[in-house]
């Protein structure tokens, strides 16, 4: 095996120690004098070890050290490599820049849904608190003697299946709601006259609107009956509950109308009124579940604050859109489209 070069200097300082020390006793063997032979030998050592030790350490550094320094100095950065690692710091930056406005996005959003989480429940607890308060009074009444009053019994125990009827209504929206959103209630689509569908509806509303003295008016744009297909009770209540909010919310006077528009594959049906209307800074939540424009009348009218929602998840299940557009005092105008039969 070919010694390396510490065991190279290691052998020449161990073979100039030897001879130095063997010319050393012979330089006092021929003198026979020990002093003579320090005095004389004692320089001549230590300058034959400086030489030893100097060859030693010079050879090291030849080997060792030179190569290091010359590979440093001679390395001179080109504008090219400042370049190349200005645009990696640039990156880098960008990269902690986007990573820090992913998460700052990501929290804001966390807290815009925490937030819409706490008024759900409250508003949940509010609808629900209502009808169950005056259940318990309407009871506690009757517990007190007015069970045996009959101008008192009857009354109290009507308004006391109403509000029972309130709680099942409001549980029965949201079980429609979340069925819809997780996919769980399918819609069953069949050709059908929309046609037909929309003067059921206004049948079914005639006595509400005469009460409010409010006009249903049906403008066919063909003398035909117009057929969809989609799913013919979830459509009727996509429709009612249009029309019972145009007419909750219309003016004395006023009119409700419905309209067809043909869009080769699709129909477009338009629930408009002339009513009060929505204002710009409501229009965009009307569709949150329990958002009322007018919270003090809402709850006079009897809805649950559930019926846009469940509108819009409706008409989303039939792969389809829903828009409105209203303006304060001049009206409001539902708009969605359905497949069309041709």
């Amino acid at each position: 095996m070919k010694p390396t070069e510490s065991q190279r200097i290691a052998g020449i300082a161990a073979i100039s120690f030897t001879l130095l020390i063997i010319l050393f006793l012979l330089f006092s063997k021929l003198i026979n004098n020990l002093f003579v032979t320090m005095l004389l030998g004692l320089p001549l050592f230590f300058i034959f070890s400086f030489t030893v030790i100097n060859y030693i350490i010079k050879r090291f550094i030849d080997k060792r050290i030179k190569p290091i320094y010359k590979t440093i100095h001679s390395f001179k950065p080109n504008v090219a490599d400042k370049e190349d690692v200005k645009d990696i710091f640039g990156k880098v930056n960008q990269e902690v820049v986007d990573w820090i406005q992913s998460r700052t996005n990501e929290i804001q959003k966390l807290k815009q849904l925490e937030k819409y989480r706490k008024e759900y429940l409250g508003n949940v607890s509010h609808e629900l608190k209502t009808p169950i308060f005056n259940i318990q009074g309407y009871i506690l009444t009757l517990l007190d003697g007015g069970l045996d009053d009959p101008n008192i019994n009857m009354l109290y125990l009507k308004r006391t299946e109403k509000s029972i009827d309130r709680i099942i209504s409001i549980v029965e929206d949201l079980e429609a709601i979340s069925k819809l959103e997780s996919g769980e209630l399918e819609i069953q689509p069949e050709p059908f006259s929309i046609s037909q569908l929309v003067m059921d509806i206004f049948d079914s509303n005639d006595m509400r609107a005469k009460d409010k003295n409010i006009q249903l008016k049906f403008e066919k744009s063909s003398p035909k009956d117009v057929y969809v297909f989609a799913d013919k009770q979830r459509i009727y209540q996509v429709l009612m509950n249009l029309v019972v909010n145009s007419i909750n919310y219309g003016k004395k006077g006023g009119q409700t109308k419905i309209q067809f528009y043909d869009m080769d594959n699709l129909v477009l049906i338009e629930v408009k009124d002339n009513g009060i209307g929505i204002g710009e800074n409501d229009l965009p939540r009307i569709f949150e579940r329990f958002y009322r424009v007018d919270k003090s009348r809402s709850r006079d009218q009897g809805g649950t604050g559930l019926g846009l929602s469940i509108v819009k998840h409706i008409i989303e299940a039939h792969n389809q859109t829903i828009n409105v557009n209203s303006k304060p005092g001049e009206g409001t105008a539902f708009t969605f489209t359905l497949e069309k039969i041709t």
